[in-house]
Formats: C-alpha cells, structure tokens, sequence
C-alpha cells in the first residue's frame, strides 16, 4: 500500500496545475496551499470536486483538499492514500494520509482547527487516529472507526484527479469500504463533550484550541 505512485502526465495538467505542483513537493508545503484556500461551504448544493476544479475555484472542503493533495503529492512519488475517520453522527472526516520517514502524518483541511493535517511521527495509523479523537468532539461528533484507501484501487475507473463533474464514486466507496473500529473512553468522550458545550457556550464563534498536544499539528 505504500509503494511509490505513479504520476500523470505532465501534459494532463493545465499550466496553473502545474504551476501549484511545482510549488508544492512537500506534506507540508500542501498543507499550507490547503490552508491559504477558502472553505468550500457548498452554497449551491453539495460538492465533490477533484484537484482541477480546487485549482479553478480556489476552494476545498475535507474530501475535496484529500483529494487536491492526494493529486499533487502524487507527482512527487507518494500514494494516493485517503484516511476516512467514521463519525456516530454520519459527519465523517477525511484526510490525506502519507508515511515519512518518522512514521505516519496527514495533509487536510477542515472547518475546525484541530482536524487539519498531522505531522509525520505516529508510529501507526491507530496513534494517528487517536489523535483527532477529542478534537473530533463537538456537540454531536465522536470518531468510531476509520478505514485507510488507496484511490489507485479504490477508484480504478473514476477520474478523481482531473474530472470536471463531482467524483461521487470516491464518497460512495469510501462509505462501503472496511472500516476499524477505534474503541474510546465513555468517560473520555463525556468529559471532551462538556468541556465543548462550556467552550460553545463562552465563545460561539472562537476555534476551539484548547486541545493537548498541538505540537503535533501542522
């Protein structure tokens, strides 16, 4: 699952493409072009776009920048693997995932603070997970199993890289697809939960920051 990916032709990408390729050869360098990008609040209706179109609108929610990074880090040798983290209320997240040389990390944008990227060190994809545990808390989420993809197999037929309509084949799979369930603390969860609704109600608007281990972050 971790051998090197082959990348598209050159020639595939438009010039803008390429130029964002270029620029970005690095987990970390992609992670900040995702950052820098404006969300994807699907105004018009829901969305699933692939890289060609993020680069065209300048926008990304979380499967939508996956995919975008996925398409990009592809060009410079790293699979196209997908870390989908299955949510109890149906809301799951999902992430580039990319093993360096100190362990696992991922590459993601989401609307909360503390479900971007990780930087590479986890010893495993499980670690990696627990992770995003209590940053996944809010008033309905928490994280009950997650499943790793290669879109190479995953997808065979499906033009995630460069299709300009919405690729809902790679949602759909990654719905169907085996997932891990990730056990976690009831009183871990209650905890997480109450010090969300205090944080809420003090700050409506404010990013949640207060996590543990932020050194881990992009």
């Amino acid at each position: 699952m971790v051998g090197r990916s082959r990348p598209l032709e050159h020639a595939r990408f438009t010039s803008a493409e390429r130029r964002v390729i270029v620029a970005h050869r690095t987990p970390r360098q992609v992670q900040g072009y995702l950052r820098a990008l404006a969300y994807n609040w699907e105004p018009a209706g829901e969305t699933l776009r692939t890289f060609r179109a993020v680069v065209r609108r300048g926008t990304a929610h979380c499967l939508e920048a996956a995919l975008a990074a996925a398409t990009i880090l592809e060009q410079h040798g790293y699979p196209p693997l997908l870390l989908d983290l299955e949510s109890q209320d149906n809301l799951d997240h999902v992430l580039f995932l990319f093993h360096g040389p100190a362990g696992w990390g991922t590459v993601g944008k989401s609307r909360d603070a503390g479900l971007h990227g990780r930087r590479p060190g986890f010893r495993s994809v499980r670690a990696l997970v627990h992770s995003y545990v209590e940053p996944f808390v809010d008033f309905t989420g928490r994280i009950v199993r997650y499943g790793v993809a290669d879109l190479r197999t995953l997808v065979p037929r499906c033009d995630w890289r460069l299709s300009a309509r919405n690729v809902w084949a790679v949602r759909d799979a990654l719905i169907a697809m085996p997932h891990t369930p990730i056990p976690t603390s009831d009183t871990g969860y209650e905890l997480a939960l109450r010090r969300y609704r205090a944080f809420r109600a003090r700050h409506p608007k404010r990013q949640a920051l207060y996590f543990p281990r932020r050194g881990e972050w992009w």
